[in-house]
């Protein structure tokens, strides 16, 4: 089956370890994504901004080298902004790459950076990392639990939603979630998040939480990484299924969408490598989830968000 993956960190690891992005060691490349059925990927441009006296010169330098292995491979992907674009792909067999920032301080709070990197087709941007920064604070060993945006975090957020940048709220704070319901016109995301009443990690969401997301027609990624899932070092299929069927149970299945965080997460996943999610599939299934649950949970619930807000 077709599938929309919210989050990956691929594009820092080619950066980094000066891989490729056609077939490398990595979990998500070319080769996996069309062996797995890809329709679209989120590609994820981090930034440490600890490790990072200008952040946004560290992300030009993975962009571009990111921009450039997609050229390289333009008969098998193409970076794409909106639903349309991502269809065309589609029928001419090609993946569709949407772009995201993972770290906030990447535009300094400056509005003309936000535009900048929008023209240059960044379409999420995810608010904090684990340290604070301009426009929030990290949700990070619940340490500024409570904090919320800043007064430039809001008027980020409000020239997002303006621009056709969608707010990732997954790695913000509880009080900077509950800012973005009250500020946010349109749906937005929680790329990489699971359920915090199965495991209390604090870069899971609450169920209420779940519910307000729910309710302003967001969705969530499920992340494959053991520490959101549970305690077994191993991140297992029925670990994210038992995350699955409560956050189905509490927002129910338009909330619910794939956000691996593949190389980003160094624990060993039961579904290896983006070439495998035929195996959550298989075992949805089995779990009585319906062929329409899983188009939900698998792409249609990201696409429906993405011609909402793109």
């Amino acid at each position: 089956m077709k599938f929309i993956d919210l989050h990956c960190d691929t594009a820092g690891r080619i950066f980094y370890e000066k891989l490729s992005l056609k077939e490398s060691i990595c979990s998500v490349d070319i080769k996996k994504l069309k062996k797995g059925q890809s329709l679209a990927q989120v590609f994820a441009i981090f930034v440490d901004q600890e490790l990072n006296d200008n952040p946004y010169d560290e992300f030009l330098k993975i962009y571009n080298n990111f921009v450039n292995e997609v050229s390289k491979n333009s008969d098998d992907i193409e970076i794409v902004t909106n639903v349309k674009e991502m269809d065309g792909c589609r029928n001419n067999n090609k993946i569709g790459a949407f772009l995201s920032i993972e770290e906030g301080e990447v535009i300094k709070g400056n509005i003309e950076l936000l535009k900048e990197v929008y023209r240059m087709g960044i379409r999420i941007l995810t608010i904090t990392w684990n340290y604070k920064n301009k426009l929030g604070y990290p949700n990070y060993l619940f340490k500024y639990q409570n904090e919320g945006l800043t007064d430039k975090g809001i008027e980020v957020i409000n020239e997002c939603e303006n621009l056709g940048i969608i707010p990732d709220a997954s790695h913000l704070s509880d009080g900077g979630f509950y800012d973005l319901i009250k500020v946010c016109k349109k749906p937005f995301i929680a790329s990489h998040s699971n359920a915090r009443a199965i495991t209390n990690h604090p870069r899971n969401l609450s169920d209420e939480m779940i519910k307000l997301l729910a309710n302003k027609g967001g969705v969530m990624g499920i992340n494959f990484c053991s520490k959101f899932l549970g305690k077994a070092p191993i991140s297992s299929i029925e670990e994210i299924i038992e995350h699955i069927k409560h956050i189905k149970h509490v927002g129910g299945i338009d909330i619910l969408s794939l956000g691996s965080d593949f190389d980003g997460i160094i624990n060993d996943v039961e579904i290896n490598n983006a070439s495998e999610f035929n195996k959550l599939y298989e075992a949805l299934k089995k779990s009585n989830f319906t062929e329409d649950d899983i188009e939900k949970i698998f792409y249609k619930n990201v696409q429906r968000v993405f011609e909402e807000t793109l």
